[in-house]
């Protein structure tokens, strides 16, 4: 029997001590850094802040637990992808958005060696990341890709034939693929446990149970009181269409996974993966999946992509049709698998800008600040942004400070019905040039698909 929702195949399977709730705000409160939203950005940003200027008052406001959003559901990808480079290079020059990869690559240094540091057991394993061509079209745009990245410094990337892509994994059709060693398998819920109590220990203040209705200059609402704070940031990711003015700022994309049950080991001897790296494709609609700590295989990809006028689910449940896709999804990559326990079911919400760049930004004039747009790579990126927030609010300097994703700014998505035609149709196109690609053979990507980027604005 499949597990649906719960929030996530994490939650369901942590056997770290559970974390008794944090009181709710019960009164209007001070403090000089507000921050809204209790995930990766809010608690690296509160833990970075603290480390830097331990007589900071810093309050986040959760409006469930932490953990709760994206931080404890998504696919346990700790690489160094970051949304929107190529837009910051055409925007702000090659080697701007070069600074930019560097910064990110350090970034995956950063958070296993905090990991250590903080005694977090995040079953962290950094066996790289796996990008495979399963398709002759998916082949061509594997090596643009491959040498795009070479462009941006990773000198350390390996190009493998499909002799050695399937010697590595086990991957039915498997054309070819390219590594980098910039990646690594997480649990996406322990990091994020051992994060927030890093932060406590620092002196953070947390509320949770507590939404925030309205972010305005100076002040954060809620329900329960008003906290004042010459810094407000907005850390909310896929949840930022619930605040007030917000409804049309990032759009709430959904992406749903499976767990399988955990693998016997001679079903690993034939699937190998014993590098445990992330593995994803070059499909439109593209998939992610990972070796678990525990020997299963948790699989994800797009599912239902949006739900009308921003709405988010409430406790990770996701369609069974979806369900359905994403079994067929696993056993075209590993027909092996057939006939598999399914164990667990979960959907969860990223933020996506209306041009598919990550950003962070603040404004000293109102105090507002803001991180986030990480359309799926926010693992890592959330800790780039957090650093990023605090050099900026301690008024340092740096090299983060310059970085071209700072204070970017980008215009709304289109209201309703405009924003879910237009979501539904575009992913309706990726699925119809994947399957375009796969049954006829073509070695190039198909104009569908290229139309479909323009209109998104992804490319």
């Amino acid at each position: 029997m499949t597990i649906n929702g719960g929030i996530s195949f994490w939650y369901a399977t942590d056997t770290t001590a559970p974390q008794p709730a944090r009181a709710p705000l019960t009164h209007d409160a001070t403090a000089d850094v507000v921050i809204v939203g209790g995930g990766y950005t809010g608690l690296w940003t509160a833990y970075y802040l603290k480390r830097s200027a331990p007589d900071l008052r810093v309050t986040v406001l959760e409006q469930k637990f932490c953990g709760y959003g994206a931080s404890g559901r998504n696919g346990g990808w700790l690489y160094n992808g970051i949304a929107g480079r190529d837009r910051y290079a055409e925007l702000h020059g090659h080697q701007a958005a070069l600074r930019l990869q560097h910064a990110m690559n350090d970034t995956v240094t950063e958070v296993i060696d905090v990991t250590a540091k903080e005694h977090i057991d995040a079953d962290i394993h950094r066996g790289g990341v796996l990008e495979v061509a399963r398709s002759p079209a998916q082949l061509t745009r594997l090596r643009s890709f491959h040498t795009a990245e070479l462009g941006f410094g990773e000198t350390d990337r390996e190009f493998h034939d499909a002799t050695a892509t399937r010697a590595r994994v086990d991957i039915a059709d498997a054309v070819g693929s390219s590594w980098t060693p910039h990646g690594a398998r997480i649990h996406p819920l322990k990091l994020v446990k051992g994060l927030a109590a890093a932060c406590e220990r620092l002196g953070v203040v947390i509320h949770e149970s507590t939404p925030v209705t309205e972010i305005a200059p100076r002040r954060a609402v809620t329900p329960y009181g008003t906290v004042r704070a010459p810094f407000v940031l907005r850390c909310t990711e896929g949840f930022t269409a619930a605040l007030k003015g917000q409804k049309r700022t990032w759009l709430p994309m959904n992406s749903s996974m499976i767990a399988t049950a955990p693998l016997p080991a001679e079903v690993w001897a034939s699937l190998g993966w014993s590098g445990r790296e992330v593995i994803g494709d070059m499909a439109h609609a593209y998939m992610y999946a990972q070796r678990t700590a525990d020997d299963r295989i948790a699989i994800g990809g797009r599912g239902v992509p949006y739900r009308y006028g921003s709405r988010t689910d409430h406790d990770g449940r996701t369609q069974p049709s979806t369900i359905t896709a994403l079994t067929s999804l696993l056993t075209s990559f590993f027909p092996q698998l057939t006939g598999t326990e399914i164990t667990h079911a979960w959907s969860g919400v990223l933020g996506v800008p209306r041009d598919w760049c990550a950003t962070v930004s603040l404004d000293r004039t109102t105090g507002l600040g803001l991180a986030g747009g990480y359309v799926g790579s926010g693992v890592a990126t959330a800790n780039l942004a957090a650093r990023t927030l605090r050099d900026l609010i301690l008024e340092n300097l740096t090299d983060l400070t310059s970085l071209p994703w700072v204070n970017h700014r980008v215009r709304r998505w289109e209201p309703e019905p405009f924003r879910w035609l237009g979501v539904q149709a575009l992913y309706a196109a990726y699925r119809e040039a994947d399957r375009q690609e796969t049954t006829t053979h073509r070695p190039t990507t198909t104009p569908l698909a290229h139309l479909a980027n323009r209109i998104s604005g992804r490319h």
